[in-house]
């Protein structure tokens, strides 16, 4: 499928000079020279936006097509109908005419995710961004890329903002991990669902911790909850949890009597339990297959359809036999949150992108095992107890890890999917890390 053309050269050059030139003013106006995270800014932003370049090119040169070119074939029809009609092109935008519409029948029976909300809204974004771009793919990409970079930043915005003396190693976990380089980057939802958790993060951080209800903050955190919400209702799954239990344990201390602090731990996270089942019976339809009911017999299905159509190409990945129940898939605990964040290993790959994946991977369990080790379990689990964003990034980390380990299948897909997590668990190995250890100290180092 050929989704990129002579005319995507011939704009990029315009379009980055543009993105680039906005962001030379902002850098220079709200992070001076001396400020401690202007020499960030430029290098993140080249990053996301050349990752959305390259991984454009790498499906158009080397795949042949793949999703990110049937989002922008999405676009494609979609603002085909403004020249008809610009109310035409504002209803499928909306997704308000039934498929059965005749008057919009020229459209929708090439929109074959038009019932599908999740896709059809990532084609929508795409097509409301290609109307600027003259829906051209290497603009629209890059424009992807520059937007999914703002949400990055405020990602890392927050950590940086409360441990100001790690920005530097920060950087490295929000900014400039490969895979969300690379996969949270291009046309892709999972570029949308970043950009949505690093300003949700940002907006309840301010909000909720420092008690900033700015009119900024509080429609930031709206917007992002509606996007993940619409695209990957998971990801909320796992952050609210853990997005509760981070304000309990930051408050609780507040509470001078041990006794009493407990028990409102205990109350808070048994009401949290229970209103996740509630929540769960009360809305099963609503949630569909993200029901309580339906979780386990989901994550059983789509991990054993990945791992048939990958074959003998070497992604696919086993957890062993799987009963779709909830006690089946708990049983599967470790071995799901071992593969999303330490597989594929080097020995399992076959193919250049997945080495990549397995380098990442190696060196995630590399600084797992020097945390663990070099600091000693005990200091490891005191270091957590006292510090509760440390416990919310664990929480949030773990939580994800297993559900995507669990339900992928497909080292392929695995690193695409498991690319929310693997900031959030990067700053809590830092933050673990250099509790104990001098700045100087490279937490990469092959040395002890």
């Amino acid at each position: 499928m050929e989704f990129i053309s002579l005319l995507d050269y011939l704009l990029l050059p315009i379009f980055l000079v543009i993105v680039f030139v906005v962001a030379y003013f902002f850098r220079d106006n709200l992070y001076p020279i001396g400020h401690p995270w202007r020499e960030y800014f430029m290098p993140g932003l080249i990053a996301k936006v050349g990752g959305a370049i390259f991984i454009g090119l790498i499906y158009q040169y080397y795949y042949g097509g793949g999703d990110t070119a049937n989002y922008h074939f999405h676009a494609t029809v979609i603002n085909s109908s403004f020249s008809e009609s610009p109310s035409k092109w504002f209803n499928l935008i909306l997704r308000i005419p039934p498929w059965y519409d005749g008057d919009y029948s020229d459209y929708i029976s090439k929109l074959w995710w038009y019932e599908a909300p999740t896709e059809y809204t990532v084609g929508c974004i795409t097509a409301f961004l290609g109307i600027i771009t003259f829906t051209t793919y290497l603009p629209t990409a890059v424009l992807f890329g520059a937007i999914s970079f703002t949400g990055i930043w405020a990602l890392f915005q927050t950590f940086a903002t409360k441990y100001p003396q790690y920005t530097r190693y920060i950087a490295w976990c929000t900014l400039f991990i490969p895979s969300t380089i690379m996969w949270g980057s291009g046309i892709f939802k999972d570029t949308i669902c970043m950009f949505g958790l690093g300003w949700m993060t940002y907006g309840a951080f301010r909000m909720l911790l420092l008690r900033d209800f700015s009119l900024k903050n509080i429609v930031l955190t709206i917007v992002s909850f509606w996007l993940i919400a619409s695209i990957k209702l998971y990801i909320l799954l796992a952050f609210i949890p853990a997005l509760l239990l981070w304000i309990l344990f930051t408050y609780s201390h507040k509470i001078s009597s041990a006794t009493t602090r407990f028990a409102v731990k205990l109350f808070v996270i048994v009401a949290c339990v229970g209103g996740f089942l509630i929540f769960s019976q009360k809305f099963a339809v609503e949630l569909g297959k993200y029901s309580l009911e339906n979780v386990a017999n989901t994550s059983y299905v789509t991990s054993s359809y990945i791992a048939a159509v990958s074959g003998d190409d070497g992604t696919a990945y086993s957890l062993g036999d799987m009963d779709p129940s909830i006690g089946g898939m708990l049983k599967k605990f470790p071995l799901a949150v071992n593969v999303t964040l330490f597989r594929p290993y080097l020995w399992e790959t076959r193919k250049p992108l997945q080495f990549l994946n397995a380098a990442e991977a190696f060196l995630f369990m590399w600084v797992t095992i020097k945390v663990l080790f070099g600091i000693g379990p005990r200091r490891v689990w005191k270091t957590i107890g006292s510090d509760p964003t440390i416990q919310f990034c664990l929480i949030f980390t773990i939580i994800f890890a297993f559900a995507v380990g669990l339900s992928s299948g497909n080292f392929g897909a695995l690193s695409r999917y498991r690319i929310p997590c693997l900031p959030f668990y990067g700053i809590a190995l830092v933050l673990i890390y250099y509790k104990h250890n001098p700045m100087e100290k490279n937490i990469l180092s092959l040395r002890w």
